[in-house]
């Protein structure tokens, strides 16, 4: 495999571990210049299509929201985070890892994700400095 190739199938793995498939449209909230761009492009490859903003006006099978401590009201952005979501949609809190500026401790997550009406199923490693949560809504049973 040349070097091209696999640079190619890392970019997908990193979107692939955010459950991206192709012909999903992914919607970003909160984006700022320290998101992580190969993260985004990876999203992007993967789902055939360039991410939407806060504008999008029909529905979205992800949303990806970029959040650090000092961004406002978690539980705030938690709420409005999945107005666009369709059912079985997912929405992944990215924050910046422990030690990084903007870091959001764990706890924060866990206390404002229910009050949001939000599930926490799991978190990873999404990129080098952004750590992922994997929220979904309560009536999607998952």
């Amino acid at each position: 495999m040349s070097a091209t190739a696999d640079h190619a199938e890392g970019q997908r793995d990193l979107a692939s571990r955010l459950g991206i498939r192709s012909g999903q449209v992914v919607q970003e909230l909160g984006y700022d210049e320290d998101c992580d761009e190969q993260l985004r492009a990876s999203v992007a490859a993967l789902a055939g299509s360039e991410l939407v903003d806060e504008d999008f006006d029909d529905v979205v099978d992800i949303v990806l929201l970029w959040w650090r401590e000092g961004d406002g009201d978690l539980v705030d952005a938690l709420v409005d985070a999945p107005r666009s979501l369709g059912d079985g949609g997912v929405v992944w809190l990215l924050t910046p890892k422990a030690a990084r500026d903007g870091h959001v401790e764990p706890s924060d997550i866990g206390d404002a994700a229910p009050t949001a009406g939000l599930h926490q199923t799991s978190s990873i490693s999404a990129a080098s400095d952004w750590s992922g949560t994997r929220l979904v809504t309560r009536r999607s049973g998952r």
